[in-house]
């Protein structure tokens, strides 16, 4: 991974593990504002999270871990606050933080949608997208990891770092959140894609930035 300078990893300061250590759901709702980022030696780009959902443990039928402890869920069942990616439809990549309270066996927030905020012509060129809107370049779980270049190789990569990709606390200036407005409400719905899940598929456990531009769907 590439180490990013202390100069710029300042104002960007990664967020504790401590933050990931509570309910699955509550991190998820805690999230959306936190600034995902990426640092490769073309330069920083990210910016914040508007769109996530959670996924619990082996109970919750909706989640990769009702299976139990696989090859392939094993992060998730490991320590918080690192990267759990898994490939969808043998083509998208798609970026989750583990995240549990104490007591639970596993749990997981995938990253749904984030605002282009820095290193929009990077993400752009990533995306090979050059006429799409700067607020719908990572409009979905898919063009988040399209968009920084997220691959498997970052599945088990510790986020507190600030090395390579992390999460970090807002930085102290205006963000397209703020264009929004100050009454922008926090939303909660089902998850997208879990019909199978029975009952877990209705928990309203999707929560979004209500009217922001970058969210993946109304």
């Amino acid at each position: 991974m590439c180490a990013v300078s202390a100069e710029v990893r300042a104002p960007l300061r990664p967020l504790e593990r401590a933050f990931f250590d509570r309910s699955t759901e509550v991190v998820a709702r805690d999230l959306l504002g936190v600034w995902l980022l990426r640092w490769t030696p073309d330069g920083l780009s990210g910016g914040p999270i508007v769109e996530t959902e959670a996924y619990g443990g082996p109970e919750d039928r909706a989640s990769h871990a009702r299976a139990g402890q696989t090859r392939r869920t094993t992060p998730m069942f490991g320590e918080v606050g690192r990267a759990y990616v898994y490939l969808v439809y043998g083509m998208h990549e798609c970026l989750n933080v583990v995240a549990y309270e104490p007591g639970r066996e596993a749990g997981a927030v995938l990253i749904r949608a984030m605002a282009a905020e820095i290193g929009v012509d990077l993400i752009r060129s990533r995306r090979g997208r050059p006429t799409d809107p700067t607020d719908r370049l990572c409009s979905g779980p898919a063009m988040v990891c399209q968009g920084l270049g997220v691959d498997r190789s970052f599945d088990g990569h510790d986020l507190t770092l600030g090395e390579g990709l992390w999460l970090a606390h807002p930085p102290a200036r205006v963000t397209s959140m703020d264009r929004v407005g100050a009454s922008s409400r926090i939303g909660a719905g089902s998850r997208i894609g879990v019909a199978y899940a029975g009952e877990w598929a209705t928990r309203p456990w999707r929560f979004w930035l209500t009217g922001h531009p970058s969210v993946s769907r109304k």
